[in-house]
């Protein structure tokens, strides 16, 4: 008989348990980037899915929970990735070209930073600053480059195709660099500098660093074949 009730008991609140996850589920995905817009944008280059990781969240912010795993930076947001970016804006090859200054270790002016560009571009292009930020993220993002190795006593210069995650790597730190050198020791902010290389990035033109330092290497690569 207790046994019978316990089992009635349970069948009775499997349906609010199993509503309650279903609530769950969608408020993950209705949940916007700072509060404000979708991440819920379609990767359009088929070779950049798997490495753009756009998961809903408010705040993108991993803490670093998945640094011990291997590719763990494809399992981070990629808006956080390009505040990182921005953190050693100033960074160039293995040395620091030009000082970042107050950027260097503080992620929530990084951030901030982001954010205000985010809003820049909304005001500018009434889209989701997400998707111009995706889009502008693929057209910059180099295909191939040069790999250089010793034949005998010369170097020889080889086009090669570039992976996926360094193709991502590689735009990202061009868009930190490209808008902090535009903003230093100027007049516009980093924050105006960093929206402005995003659109024109997503629009294609030669101002944005990302677009012309990928023209150069791949006509390089064009070279070399």
């Amino acid at each position: 008989m207790i046994a019978k009730e316990a089992e009635s008991k349970e069948k009775k609140a499997r349906p609010s348990e199993d509503y309650s996850q279903r609530e769950v589920e969608k408020r993950l995905a209705d949940m916007k980037l700072f509060g404000k817009w979708d991440n819920n944008v379609e990767v359009i280059d088929p070779g950049l899915k798997r490495y753009i990781n756009l998961t809903p969240r408010i705040l993108p912010k991993a803490s670093g929970i998945h640094s011990k795993k291997q590719f763990h930076k494809s399992k981070m947001h990629i808006v956080e990735r390009l505040a990182l970016h921005v953190m050693v804006s100033g960074h160039s090859s293995k040395k620091h070209k030009i000082t970042s200054g107050k950027f260097g270790g503080g992620f929530q002016t990084t951030i901030r930073i982001v954010e205000d560009a985010f809003g820049i571009i909304e005001k500018k292009t009434g889209k989701n600053p997400v998707e111009v930020f995706i889009r502008a993220l693929e057209r910059a993002a180099l295909c191939e480059e040069i790999a250089a190795y010793q034949v005998g006593g010369t170097i020889a210069r080889q086009a090669v195709i570039t992976s996926p995650q360094r193709r991502i790597d590689k735009v990202l730190r061009l868009f930190a660099q490209g808008s902090y050198r535009d903003s230093f020791n100027k007049k516009s902010t980093i924050t105006e500098s960093l929206a402005n290389e995003l659109l024109n990035a997503f629009e294609g033109s030669n101002k944005s660093m990302a677009i012309r330092e990928k023209e150069r290497v791949e006509q390089e690569a064009a070279g070399a074949r």
